[in-house]
């Protein structure tokens, strides 16, 4: 073997020895970032005024063999969510990244435990690092009965695969007897049900089967044979409906590329929403790329978001998108915490990914796809409903202080990390 071989070999099993502990690194600057956003939060938000979010009402439609409804808003969706679980007779499924030990927190609790005792059977997942900051003991409320996963962010198996064993749980869905299912933006908590404008969707029919799918996989991934979920057929092999879940323990991120297939088919126009805005270049080329050639593209933003840091560096694209004919409309109304999308009059989204890396590439999340005329036109209703609401940056803003642009390349650095 030559001398150069030799030599290369060498450096490459140091860089092999190197990379899991420079990986390790890379994934917890992640939480780091996050705790120190949360901490910024805190303290900004102190004089900001809570305001009541506009309710544009449901909306409803029928895909294949499923009755489909969207939510915009969190009091009617909670009613609908325990009046299932009142309803359950055999298998409750959820999986939520926010569950607050508030008035609506202890209305799941009291449900779920009403269930067990009449003889459901209930797996819930929850994420450990969102509810830090809510007492152990809340959930210690649940019935000995109920199988519980609080999901770490960082697992025990970390130092084996840290981009595997690491992220945050995301998602938000619901399962009733594998027939009911939600999924979308809204968390557990009194604060969601009337000061946030989200969406969700209701699916009742064969389309809850990838959703009851996406929560089994992730349960079972964490748990012996003897505790896991077992496997049920779904009714058709191809749907209208389609569920996209990313699965970082395996390594499996979908909903980046569904996004990107959309927008590079669009011929028409590109509604988006999303409350945290900070793509990477490819998204973000999609997005002006068919702006230029024709296509109708609004991004809709929150004016405030509940994350500052977010919002300033949703900010640094704007100006870029501006001058590539992207419309860019600011939710003035109240926080916006949807994750929505429609395309063409033909093809929508609902689910829980925002348009940034620890959503696209990080986080476990779950969207439902439709391919559907008639849904797509009652998602379009609810996008001109909240454009009501919005102010549309326009030139003016490119004249904005020198000061603000500064600031805003100065968090460039910042963009992979959330």
């Amino acid at each position: 073997m030559s001398a150069l071989r030799i030599s290369a070999l060498r450096r490459f099993g140091r860089l092999g020895r190197i990379a899991p502990w420079a990986a390790a690194g890379l994934v917890g600057a992640v939480p780091a970032t996050i705790a120190a956003s949360m901490a910024i939060d805190l303290v900004q938000q102190r004089g900001r005024k809570s305001r009541a979010a506009p309710r544009p009402g449901t909306f409803s439609s029928k895909v294949e063999q499923s009755e489909l409804n969207i939510y915009t808003d969190g009091a009617t969706l909670y009613e609908d969510m325990l009046e299932a679980i009142g309803s359950a007779q055999e298998s409750i499924l959820m999986e939520t990244f926010i569950w607050k030990n508030d008035e609506m927190g202890q209305r799941f609790i009291d449900a779920f435990n009403a269930a067990s005792a009449r003889g459901v059977e209930i797996h819930l997942i929850y994420d450990g690092f969102a509810n830090l900051a809510t007492p152990i003991s809340f959930y210690h409320q649940l019935s000995d009965r109920i199988h519980v996963l609080r999901l770490p962010t960082i697992a025990r198996r970390f130092w084996r695969g840290p981009l595997r064993h690491s992220g945050f749980n995301h998602s938000k869905i619901l399962v009733i007897d594998d027939d009911v299912a939600f999924v979308g933006g809204f968390n557990i908590g009194s604060l969601y049900a009337s000061h946030w404008r989200d969406t969700h969707l209701r699916s009742v029919g064969p389309g809850a089967w990838g959703l009851r799918q996406t929560i089994a996989q992730v349960w079972n991934e964490f748990h012996d044979s003897d505790e896991q979920i077992s496997w049920v057929p779904p009714e058709a092999w191809e749907s209208q409906l389609r569920v996209s879940a990313n699965l970082p323990i395996h390594l499996v991120y979908p909903i980046r590329n569904m996004y990107l297939n959309a927008f590079a088919r669009a011929r028409k126009r590109i509604w988006l929403t999303t409350p945290y805005f900070i793509p990477d270049q490819q998204l973000l080329r999609s997005l002006i790329e068919a702006a230029e050639r024709g296509v109708d593209v609004r991004v809709m933003v929150p004016q405030e978001s509940n994350h500052i840091l977010g919002d300033w560096l949703s900010r640094g694209f704007f100006e870029e998108m501006i001058n590539s004919k992207v419309t860019v409309l600011l939710y003035t109304a109240s926080m916006i915490h949807s994750k929505v999308a429609t395309v063409d009059g033909e093809w929508s989204t609902v689910g829980t990914a925002n348009i940034d890396r620890l959503s696209l590439s990080y986080n476990y999340e779950t969207n439902v796809e439709v391919i559907d005329r008639s849904f797509a036109g009652e998602m379009e209703k609810v996008f001109e409903s909240d454009s009501s609401h919005c102010v549309e940056l326009g030139s003016g803003w490119l004249n904005r202080h020198r000061l603000t642009k500064l600031a805003e390349r100065a968090l460039v650095p910042m963009r992979p990390w959330l």
